[in-house]
């Protein structure tokens, strides 16, 4: 049977879905809410914020959509899940009580706790005065603080020393930094080691473990400055070898599936663990409870099966009927470019030049996340991360020539972009072989 579905964002991962479930034979037409100027070539856009829950409702009823495919953290926060099923319409994406996993990092704990699944100590606050004395007694440094509501992957703070550390509290319980994402906090312990991300799909019951990932979350090269949403990925991630991938499995999402199951609170779509590989092993920084930005983009190009009938499966509780997926074993990398200024004030409204001279193929694609048109119809910035430049190539190596190459071709004033994505994954994997 056909499917009409309705794709819920507006970033590069809207894109990186747009492009993969245009591919598929089972699709009958797709809109996307709001959608970019990307996602326009493959779906009709619509003028519904991806946070407007009601007229998401409405448009779904109205026009028969099959399934919902809710992209970003926000809608499924506000239960946006929960209401489409209310009035009997499939959703890829957690209801409200299970997005929760991501939407309060002090839950996320209190769940990784309980169900002894590997984590770092912490401790929650909610007032200034305790957070402090806690920083200035029994804290050990370096430690993290972290806003526990959705920052945009940009409320984590490592802090080296106690100064650090006290104006990293202050501005989130005095000076409100991050608004309501920050009124209640954690101060965790550091834990050593490289970052991974793990995906997995699954629709409570069965888990089906997506290919690795190896964000770079830091804006400068070599994981300097501010935390952003992610300068650029590669996959497959070289550091998590075969052993590791079955340790995280056992020690990490089954047991967090079956804990939100025991919790009366069954969980459907992607399960995102942002982890540490630690000298004993992988620990659990924080879930996410959808596909991560630019990750997506990476796992679409290297993803072979046809997506939607997965999507289906998990939202419809059917995902053992589905095959496996099939992925090509060559290696992806993607490369943000990002307004100057980003991850604090930048502008907006910049001409972007050169993307039509490239040719996009199944090995390289652009994905628009933060671009408009102007009223003359021409390309321009209105975001952050305004591209993410993604390739395939038969070495690691060359994926990132491939992208690095395509990225040099774009143009806006003041664009912004690490130049060592995959860098020290190559290293990675040439000490392996």
């Amino acid at each position: 049977m056909p499917l009409r579905v309705l794709l819920v964002g507006s970033g590069g991962r809207e894109h990186a879905l747009a492009w993969k479930l245009s591919q598929s034979p089972l699709l009958e037409k797709m809109w996307v809410a709001p959608g970019n100027p990307g996602t326009a070539q493959y779906a009709e856009n619509l003028a519904l914020a991806a946070d407007d829950v009601d007229g998401i409702v409405q448009f779904a009823q109205a026009n028969e959509i099959s399934l919902v495919v809710i992209g970003p953290e926000d809608p499924l926060a506000m239960g946006l899940a929960d209401q489409l099923s209310e009035v009997g319409i499939r959703a890829f994406g957690p209801n409200k009580e299970a997005a929760e996993l991501e939407a309060s990092k002090a839950f996320c704990k209190e769940i990784l706790i309980r169900h002894r699944i590997p984590t770092a100590a912490y401790r929650v606050f909610s007032d200034l005065n305790p957070a402090v004395s806690y920083l200035e007694s029994g804290a050990r440094y370096p430690l993290v603080v972290k806003a526990s509501g959705l920052a945009a992957g940009k409320g984590v703070y490592i802090c080296e020393v106690l100064e650090e550390a006290r104006e990293a509290v202050k501005s989130l319980l005095m000076d409100g930094r991050h608004g309501d994402a920050g009124r209640t906090i954690l101060i965790e312990e550091f834990l050593e080691g490289p970052e991974a991300s793990v995906f997995a799909m699954t629709d409570g019951r069965t888990i089906i473990p997506l290919e690795s990932c190896q964000d770079h979350k830091q804006l400068l090269d070599g994981g300097h400055g501010p935390n952003t949403g992610g300068m650029g990925a590669i996959s497959p991630n070289p550091l998590i070898s075969e052993r590791a991938r079955e340790l995280i499995e056992r020690q990490i999402l089954l047991p967090t599936v079956h804990g939100m199951n025991h919790e009366g609170r069954r969980f459907r779509g992607i399960l995102f663990a942002g982890l540490k590989l630690t000298p004993a092993g992988p620990k659990v920084l924080e879930y996410n409870v959808r596909f991560g930005d630019p990750e997506c983009q990476i796992l679409m190009m290297r993803l072979q099966s046809d997506l939607l009938p997965l999507l289906m499966g998990s939202a419809q509780g059917e995902l053992e009927e589905q095959d496996a997926p099939r992925w090509d074993e060559r290696p992806a990398v993607t490369v943000v470019l990002a307004s100057g200024g980003y991850p604090e004030s930048y502008p907006k409204g910049l001409p972007i030049t050169g993307l039509e001279s490239l040719e996009q193929t199944p090995d390289l694609q652009v994905f628009h996340a933060g671009t408009s048109l102007s009223e003359e119809g021409d390309l321009q910035t209105s975001g952050g991360r305004v591209l993410a430049v993604t390739a395939l190539g038969d070495t690691l190596s060359e994926a990132r020539d491939r992208a690095y190459e395509a990225a040099e071709k774009i143009h806006f004033e003041g664009k912004t972009l690490r130049t060592d994505i995959g860098v020290a994954g190559v290293a990675a994997m040439e000490r392996v072989q």
